[in-house]
């Protein structure tokens, strides 16, 4: 999963056509300057189905070039290895299985070691700044359900996390106050949904079209580049078919078997499974080209657990500074319709997990 998440995200970056079809994608009102040649922080996410065969084989659900749970991950394989014994389990299987090198549990990718990963991440986000100057912006941290996420950012790089509505522009430059001072922000790790800004009508004191003396630690043109805009576009065995809604030449007869897609929303809002004509005919026709139709998956039910077979959804997490790396990645449990908190609610046994493999 890992090698074909590389193989999709270097056909739209390494693409030129692509990336001039993807201007369209980036609104006028949230297209930032001194966009780089590349995203430094992807996401793509996989559910596994059975093929004819039989075997269990990963199909694309999303993909995204937008910052997921970088230092929350980490902590949280640690703590299952730590209250469940998962060493010692981890070792008697190493024993057992043919071949096996150490029997070493691990959960980093590409070689990377909790060291190693930590000061790649800090690369990624502080580079060469104080970390009292770079910032994690995020719309009322306090509220979203990744804090955790935020808080350990802050303890394990030193960098503030701030409210989005908290940060002032003087000329050219941004900072926000802290303890009656001014610190100025020189580099943003952004963690902002644009989606969400419009749906709450937040109101900024800085335009994102401005030329500020800032740098981005996951540029924003690149959530819109590299999105659900781009699966339309992907050559992959484990892509799925999708269509733009715009440029549908006739709607399927068997719409239980798709789902209807608005190209950026978070968390599966506004996504509907199995679309009536009535729902794809309720779109008014200037929005049909920020919907895609997609295949639907019929992920398998992996897990066994206390309540019955749940499926599973992986995360391949990348950062890409001087080239691409996948370095960790998020398991999602579900028996909803959808992946996620809101779609499996009052279930048990679902949710965020780690993921590990025997070294």
């Amino acid at each position: 999963m890992a090698a074909d998440g590389k193989d999709l995200i270097r056909q739209l970056v390494g693409n030129a056509e692509y990336l001039t079809k993807s201007e369209l994608a980036v609104p006028a009102e949230f297209k930032v300057p001194n966009e780089p040649k590349h995203p430094m922080f992807v996401q793509v996410d996989f559910g596994l189905v059975r093929d004819a065969a039989g075997e269990l084989q990963p199909k694309l659900v999303e993909l995204q070039a937008f910052p997921s749970l970088y230092a929350y991950q980490g902590p949280l394989a640690e703590a299952y290895v730590e209250a469940y014994g998962l060493e010692k389990l981890a070792s008697g299987a190493g024993r057992q299985a043919s071949g096996a090198a150490s029997g070493r549990l691990k959960y980093l990718l590409s070689g990377l070691e909790t060291s190693s990963y930590r000061e790649l991440l800090r690369r990624a986000i502080v580079a060469d700044h104080d970390p009292e100057n770079v910032i994690l912006m995020e719309i009322d941290p306090l509220h979203q359900k990744t804090l955790p996420d935020f808080l350990l950012t802050e303890k394990m790089i030193g960098v503030r996390t701030v409210d989005i509505v908290d940060i002032k522009k003087d000329g050219s430059r941004l900072y926000y106050e802290r303890g009656g001072k001014r610190v100025p922000i020189e580099r943003i790790y952004n963690r902002a949904i644009v989606d969400e800004l419009e749906r709450k009508n937040v109101k900024l004191n800085f335009d994102w079209r401005d030329e500020l003396e800032v740098e981005w630690a996951g540029h924003p043109n690149w959530y819109f580049r590299i999105s659900k805009f781009s699966i339309p576009y992907l050559k992959h065995a484990s892509v799925p078919k999708t269509w733009f809604l715009d440029r549908l030449s006739e709607i399927p007869e068997d719409l239980e078997n798709y789902a209807l897609k608005p190209l950026y929303s978070f968390a599966g809002l506004g996504v509907l499974i199995a679309p009536t004509r009535a729902d794809i005919a309720a779109i008014p026709a200037e929005k049909r080209p920020y919907y895609i139709l997609q295949e639907r998956m019929h992920f398998e039910p992996v897990i066994e657990t206390p309540f019955g077979g749940t499926k599973a959804e992986v995360r391949v997490m990348y950062v890409w500074l001087d080239e691409l790396v996948p370095v960790l990645t998020i398991i999602r449990m579900g028996r909803g319709l959808m992946m996620g908190v809101d779609h499996n609610k009052n279930l048990e046994w679902v949710g965020a997990s780690a993921g590990f493999y025997l070294d």
